[in-house]
């Protein structure tokens, strides 16, 4: 189940896109990107609808996934 990110006080967001950061580990390249500025690019990719929060009743967790591959069934 989708998540509608606006509707989350800003510092509940800030802090599941913390803990979405922190556990994916993402390698960021050459250049190593602080927390912030990661934490920054996951927000601009939900509001750019490019990344969703989704809601897992199985698991009863909140996830960040790539909109297209939500939408292709990846939950």
């Amino acid at each position: 189940m989708l998540i509608p990110w606006q509707q989350l006080d800003a510092e509940t967001l800030t802090a599941l896109i913390e803990s979405f950061v922190l556990r994916e580990g993402t390698d960021y390249g050459e250049q190593e990107k602080s927390l912030a500025a990661k934490v920054e690019d996951v927000r601009r990719q939900l509001e750019h609808k490019q990344a969703v929060l989704v809601w897992s009743e199985l698991h009863e967790t909140v996830n960040i996934m790539a909109a297209d591959e939500f939408n292709s069934g990846g939950e």
